[in-house]
């Protein structure tokens, strides 16, 4: 967070009053939480998701501003290498079979379903989403919209896709053992199935699913590919400077003291057009995990998390932090973010906070 402007205390009742008008919600209501959208006149393309949280000394507000216009939903926008790509495209070309997309709250995971939703997006497909909320509108699907006070939610929408004919379907998040359920027996029968979990990384998403109850055996037939990403921020090209890597860093990133010297790395100073932050503008990561022979062997034996990376890495597998080291190398930014963004691989514990 970084303050801007301070408002007058007297200010925050009607400002709050005014922002619940505009987004449809109850303005008498201050004890509960709230979420709507509206629209401001002058940016029709801007829509922007309102959440109103009751605290101890008053309402807090949170806008999401999400740019339509600006939006180019294709995975070539994404930040995938290459063999990234031709690992999601197969996998999408593939007529049948799940792709999970995996990620904390707020790693853009809903922009790479929809990237991967206009990849197919052709008038002899028939897709279905089930979102909450619909994110965004995009032309020839068809997208529903959970209402959980009626009793429409995620596996109640998905059955009801099932009677569809769908060739696609997207199911916004996998939050229970019944949808989780239904989603599979698709994936089985014949039909794309795309959706989010959120798990630190993509083998995390396998042992998720067997935790919520599902057999073994199910998970490792359903699943094609799990897609793992984290967004990081982006070092501010207008005061980037290079910096040596210390012995402790590079041991933190997993690396031998001996490269000291070796590894290209930058930070940014802080200027004003990064409001002094040293960073400006955000990218993406990711880890790409295709449902090979061994891995699948691996999940019957019901392995943990640490087991079934290891079994994927002996295949292949290019973990995030290690994706991240790519990135750092090329001056795109900062030894701390990797750290930060990719903590479950290990505990980062002596780098500086600016480096």
């Amino acid at each position: 967070l970084q303050p801007i402007h301070n408002l007058p205390k007297d200010l925050h009742p009607s400002l709050l009053a005014r922002l619940k008008i505009l987004s449809n919600l109850d303005i008498a209501e201050r004890r509960l939480p709230q979420d709507g959208r509206m629209k401001v006149d002058g940016f029709p393309q801007v829509d922007i998701r309102v959440a109103i949280l009751p605290c101890l000394f008053g309402e807090k507000a949170v806008l999401r501003l999400l740019n339509q216009s600006g939006l180019a939903l294709h995975l070539t926008n994404l930040g995938l290498d290459q063999p990234d790509l031709d690992r999601v495209t197969t996998a999408l070309e593939n007529p049948y079979g799940m792709i999970l997309v995996t990620g904390p709250t707020g790693s853009g995971k809903t922009t790479t379903l929809y990237s991967a939703l206009q990849y197919l997006n052709t008038p002899h497909m028939n897709i279905v989403t089930v979102e909450d909320p619909v994110e965004f509108q995009i032309q020839g699907i068809n997208q529903l919209q959970i209402h959980e006070d009626i009793g429409l939610n995620f596996s109640t929408g998905l059955r009801s896709f099932l009677r569809q004919d769908p060739d696609v379907i997207m199911v916004g998040e996998i939050r229970d053992r019944e949808t989780a359920q239904i989603a599979i027996q698709a994936s089985l029968t014949g039909h794309r199935v795309l959706s989010t979990l959120h798990t630190m990384n993509g083998p995390g998403a396998i042992t998720r699913l067997i935790d919520m109850g599902i057999e073994p055996f199910l998970v490792s037939s359903a699943i094609s590919l799990i897609i793992g990403q984290r967004l990081i921020r982006k070092i501010c090209e207008h005061c980037a400077e290079p910096v040596i890597l210390t012995p402790a860093q590079l041991r933190d990133l997993g690396l031998d003291d001996d490269l000291i010297g070796t590894v290209q790395a930058r930070k940014g100073r802080g200027c004003e057009q990064c409001h002094m932050t040293g960073y400006k503008g955000r990218m993406a990561l990711f880890e790409t995990l295709p449902m090979v022979e061994r891995l699948h062997h691996t999940i019957l034996s019901r392995a943990s998390t640490s087991e079934l990376r290891a079994c994927a890495m002996q295949e292949g597998f290019r973990t995030l932090r290690q994706a991240g080291l790519a990135v750092l190398q090329q001056g795109m930014t900062t030894v701390s973010e990797i750290l930060t963004e990719t903590s479950d691989e290990g505990s980062p514990v002596s780098v500086a906070k600016d480096l």
